[in-house]
């Protein structure tokens, strides 16, 4: 199984305190930002943009991990900074599947990692039709939109399908990136299902207590 990496959810981040947090971060050695970017359209709330992405690449060294949580992403990408070490994240929903594999491909022809996005609930076997363009996929286990739902039941049975998929195919490689309400009680279990990309929030390190030891609580639980 892949070495588990956390990328915590700046959504929930304390704007007012982001570059203190940020330090933070690059000192626990956190591998990734997760940077949720929502439209209004594709799901109901807006979030982040590219503005916020472009700070972040020049404040710090930490990739990002851009969730694009809009409309026909292939016609969007062109605006976002992201490279070499990003990830981004294209939801299978958004559009149709022609554009979606054009969107990966997009991704990919600027160095970064392409995932795709799958809510819910999207049947796990949808990624096959495009298990040779991905890095892995982003599986959601909450209703994309806000912070602090409850995990969709199933999830954890979601994330074992989806590994043995990957598994079966000789694509123990790829990636599975959890997104939704991955507390220090759900991580565990979530790891052990098969997930290795942790998106993280209030639930778990940007929640109560001292960063640095929630960071090192999870980790623990992880490893």
């Amino acid at each position: 199984m892949l070495k588990p990496s956390i990328s915590p959810s700046l959504m929930c981040a304390d704007i007012f305190n982001l570059r203190n947090i940020i330090r933070d971060f690059e000192k626990n050695s956190i591998e990734l930002l997760h940077i949720d970017v929502m439209d209004g359209v594709f799901v109901p709330n807006f979030c982040l943009g590219t503005d916020y992405c472009r700070r972040l690449k020049a404040e710090t060294s930490i990739p990002l991990d851009i969730h694009l949580m809009i409309t026909q992403p292939l016609d969007k990408l062109g605006v976002f900074p992201f490279g070499e070490r990003d990830m981004v994240s294209v939801h299978f929903e958004s559009d149709t599947p022609d554009n979606i594999h054009k969107a990966l491909e997009t991704v990919r022809g600027r160095g970064a990692e392409a995932f795709l996005a799958v809510n819910p609930d999207t049947p796990v076997e949808t990624v096959l039709g495009f298990m040779g363009e991905i890095s892995g996929v982003l599986l959601m286990t909450v209703y994309p939109g806000f912070a602090g739902q409850k995990m969709v039941e199933g999830s954890l049975e979601r994330i074992t399908a989806l590994r043995k998929l990957f598994d079966e195919r000789g694509c123990d490689n790829l990636s599975i990136e959890v997104d939704g309400n991955v507390n220090y009680e759900k991580a565990p279990l979530m790891r052990q299902a098969g997930a290795d990309i942790f998106v993280v929030g209030t639930s778990s390190i940007l929640g109560p207590g001292d960063l640095t030891d929630n960071i090192s609580k999870m980790r623990s639980l992880l490893n």
